[in-house]
């Protein structure tokens, strides 16, 4: 009989992989499926840094590099974080993985022992508390609603905060909410976040450049807990590099060095080729390459909301980055079409699922049942069939 470790038996499948590959089981037999539950844009990587790839392939970049990624890349990222963040990082504060999924992965098992708490502000992304429980720590679910713009406050925080508490994880812009957190904001959790030395703060910025109130605010900014700051950021989402597989950590010397350990024996370096594209991409300027994309995401949002005034009982917040919309639906909880009832976010995605032929991802996957997260990365044709899909599947729920 097949014996599987506790650890792996222990983990859930990410619902947003387990919704798209039921989309793609659907769509096998024929159906006609409009999948919004991956975060993936919709966009062509820049065809700048698709020539600088392949100009890296014909001249052989194909041997193992530094395990934290070459020098020469970490220079480009840390001059990046200058120009765009006004942070100060050195090449051996920067590690380059394979996805900002691996960059969190490692800074979490770097840092969290058996039994330590980490905060977790909800709603959160879906592999947070996954990775928390390969590395033995205890979450604690700080839950936020869309009267606070679904951010945590500072009373909130001071108050999850134990001597068992080691890490904070929080992400700007966020998935699923697409809230941005200030400047006032941020500086208002790190002063309480200085008053706890053995705290250490896990940033999640992988959607900097997809905001739509100016610049974007990093945490490190603050040079009294800077050297308590894991930066998490990548290429995959401002730049349109999902599948190339590029994060990227910045943090004080220690912590970096204990993640390049840590990748060193897991993957180690990610593949010579991303990296010679994120060299690339790390160069290239806003306006012309990523302001564009940026500026779509912008009209496909204000598109999604106001199509949603058609359709009674979502209610929402307005999401100022990433590209998701994250409704709460409990409006819909007790009603009913034919077998269908609808109790929770869950049954009501399974329902829009079959009877729509929408995919989306519920609530729970983010920490609260009441919701669902649609992404609004494709066309705007598709966005508008969706919308009115959705519309006639929840105005049949009686």
């Amino acid at each position: 009989m097949a014996h599987l470790s506790n650890r792996v038996n222990s983990l859930s499948e990410s619902q947003t992989i387990a919704m798209a590959r039921k989309s793609r089981e659907l769509k096998a037999k024929g159906v006609d499926i409009i999948s919004l539950s991956l975060g993936e844009p919709d966009f062509a990587t820049p065809d700048v840094i698709k020539e600088f790839a392949k100009k890296a392939i014909d001249d052989n970049y194909s041997y193992y590099t530094h395990v934290s990624g070459y020098v020469e890349l970490r220079e480009a990222i840390c001059e990046k974080f200058k120009r765009d963040n006004n942070l100060t990082y050195t090449a051996d504060e920067i590690v380059v993985s394979t996805g900002a999924k691996q960059s969190i992965a490692n800074a979490v098992l770097c840092l969290i022992n058996e039994g330590d708490e980490v905060i977790v502000p909800a709603p959160f992304w879906v592999s947070y508390l996954e990775i928390l429980k390969l590395a033995g720590g205890t979450p604690i679910i700080v839950n936020t609603g869309i009267e606070s713009d679904f951010k945590i406050t500072p009373e909130q925080l001071k108050k999850a905060i134990t001597p068992k508490t080691r890490l904070l994880m929080i992400s700007t812009p966020c998935n699923p909410t697409g809230s941005v957190y200030s400047k006032a904001e941020l500086n208002a959790l790190a002063e309480v976040i200085v008053q706890y030395p053995e705290l250490y703060i896990l940033s999640d910025e992988i959607y900097e450049h997809i905001n739509f109130v100016g610049g974007h605010e990093s945490f490190a900014q603050f040079d009294f807990i800077k050297d308590r700051v894991i930066t998490i950021n990548g290429v995959s989402k401002g730049f349109a590099m999902t599948g190339w597989r590029g994060g990227i950590l910045a943090a004080p010397k220690w912590i970096a060095q204990a993640c390049d350990k840590m990748q060193g024996q897991f993957t180690s370096a990610t593949c010579s080729i991303t990296q010679k594209a994120m060299h690339k991409a790390m160069q290239l300027d806003y306006n012309t390459y990523i302001k564009p994309m940026r500026d779509q995401f912008l009209k496909r949002r204000d598109l999604v909301l106001s199509l949603m005034k058609d359709i009674v009982g979502l209610k929402t917040n307005i999401p100022q980055g990433a590209f998701y919309v994250y409704p709460e639906i409990s409006y819909y909880f007790g009603k009913s079409n034919g077998d269908y009832k609808i109790t929770s976010g869950t049954d009501l995605s399974m329902y829009l699922l079959d009877v729509a032929h929408v995919a989306l991802v519920p609530g729970a996957a983010f920490g609260e049942d009441n919701y669902i997260r649609f992404s609004y990365a494709t066309s705007e044709d598709v966005l508008r069939e969706a919308l009115k899909r959705m519309k006639v599947a929840l105005d049949a729920l009686k």
